[in-house]
């Protein structure tokens, strides 16, 4: 087994491997499996795809976090200003319960705008963010400044 250091090299090299996204996983459920968290939500696209398993290994329901008109039925949203644009996020309602201690999962911080709406989003239908969780951060972009306090865990950072 690779220790967690090796783990992460292989991560920042190169997350299409299947080992590379097994460590991924392992490395995430290591750290939130005693925080008793009882939804991961996953921004689209690609928080999709490390929240899915995490929720699945943590025995929590999972909640996708999707750009607008890709949900059926009702949705609640949150609006955020890119560098270029303002874009939107949504999720179904009622997908989030008041208390309950929820995951912000993404593959990628920058800027920190879709985890400051992520964020948002989650508190106006009362939820509680335990944390937030991205595998890469880009750390010169200043986006845990947009994080109101919440804390974020990455496994690697990326200059």
């Amino acid at each position: 087994m690779a220790s967690n250091d090796e783990k992460k090299k292989l991560i920042l090299e190169s997350i299409r491997g299947v080992p590379a996204f097994q460590y991924t996983i392992d490395l995430l459920v290591e750290q939130y499996k005693d925080k008793k968290i009882d939804v991961v939500a996953g921004f689209e696209a690609r928080g999709l795809i490390f929240g899915a398993p995490l929720a699945l290994a943590l025995h929590c329901a999972f909640v996708p976090l999707r750009k607008p008109g890709k949900l059926p039925g009702e949705k609640v949203s949150e609006e955020y200003v890119t560098e270029y644009s303002v874009d939107k996020i949504e999720m179904h309602t009622g997908a989030v319960l008041p208390g309950q201690r929820v995951l912000l999962v993404d593959d990628l911080i920058a800027t920190g705008g879709t985890l400051n709406a992520g964020i948002n989003l989650i508190k106006k239908v009362g939820g509680e963010v335990v944390e937030a969780a991205c595998v890469i951060e880009l750390p010169f972009l200043n986006g845990r400044q947009k994080m109101q306090g919440t804390q974020l865990f990455v496994l690697v950072e990326k200059e």
